[in-house]
């Protein structure tokens, strides 16, 4: 065989390994997901964004193909879980589902958070807003808000609200709605909205502002009372339940957002995929049904839609946060 010849096979089998080699990394890229997606849910499981989470995942799987793993880790108000995403690979294999909490009401109050809330992660998509309400203990002498404004207004020292955490949203919310009707009461802050709403029913504390999903069993249950939701429109699950703006407080109007994020440095291509998933996933009735009946609204908002929520609400929250002098635990 002539030299020349055998130096051109050879020069061809070279460029054609290089190409393969070259074409591997490309075509791993391309096939997203090529193994299990963990989840991270900064709250203990059967809270309202546990719960998301959980329908959300069961949804992603089915979509791309890959199991996804909830990985709840409570603890520092959603900062170890969120410090722990912002870290991870931003190949789309780590997310973190989350509220506002994570994402401005954190920011607002906390100095050494092991994220931001802005440059650390890619927003996704908001796959469902969650109305807040203000509820009192069935033996306080409160029906409706303008009872509810009389009471306070009259005893500022005599009332207490109870909250699932200090420098939570619904924190921020009750220093809002107090604010807004021009009110005092003492903030008694609970790790969670179980133990404040055991306290709640027990008479521990006369009022107080949690999310309408973990109101909900115990509204129907009787066992506590709704004074008002504090969202603008009323709440899709409790119809009967007026809002602050229609009673003559049209400053009122605070929900929390559920949010699902990646680590910065998401690939353009991986961040479509999920984002696409999530939309369709949010506009299926079956999924629309389960996060109502959950005290959920399904709300699609997409990647910089997102981006944009956070941006808009961080100085509103920081702004709160001053007035009211919230601080972190």
């Amino acid at each position: 065989m002539p030299l020349a010849c055998f130096s051109r096979r050879a020069a061809l089998a070279v460029a054609s390994l290089a190409a393969a080699q070259a074409a591997v990394p490309a075509l791993a890229q391309s096939v997203y997901p090529s193994k299990p997606i963990t989840l991270v849910v900064p709250f203990p499981p059967g809270g309202s964004a546990d719960t998301v989470g959980r329908l959300m995942g069961q949804q992603l799987s089915e979509a791309l193909g890959q199991p996804v793993v909830i990985d709840n880790r409570p603890g520092a108000g959603t900062a170890i879980a969120a410090g722990m995403v912002a870290k991870a690979q931003p190949d789309g294999h780590t997310l973190l589902i989350s509220s506002g909490s994570t994402f401005t009401a954190n920011p607002a109050i906390r100095t050494n958070l092991p994220y931001d809330a802005v440059k650390s992660f890619d927003p996704i998509a908001v796959v469902a807003r969650i109305p807040l309400i203000v509820l009192a203990n069935n033996n306080v002498p409160v029906h409706n808000v303008k009872e509810f404004v009389a009471a306070l207004r009259a005893a500022p020292d005599k009332y207490a609200y109870a909250s699932f955490g200090s420098g939570s949203t619904a924190h921020f919310t009750g220093e809002i709605v107090l604010r807004a009707i021009g009110a005092k009461a003492l903030h008694v802050p609970y790790k969670g909205s179980a133990p404040a709403m055991t306290d709640l029913i027990g008479g521990q504390v006369p009022f107080s502002v949690d999310t309408v999903t973990a109101a909900l069993p115990q509204l129907k249950a009787g066992k506590v009372r709704a004074i008002a939701v504090t969202t603008a429109k009323r709440s899709s699950q409790l119809p009967e339940v007026p809002t602050f703006a229609e009673s003559g407080y049209p400053d009122i109007d605070a929900d929390t957002w559920i949010m699902v994020v990646a680590p910065k440095g998401l690939p353009a291509a991986v961040r479509q995929k999920l984002e696409s998933a999530l939309a369709r996933s949010v506009a299926l009735p079956s999924v629309a049904a389960q996060l109502r009946a959950n005290g959920a609204e399904p709300l699609f908002s997409g990647s910089a839609a997102s981006a944009a929520l956070i941006e808009k609400e961080l100085p509103l929250m920081r702004a709160v946060a001053q007035r009211a002098d919230i601080k972190a635990d």
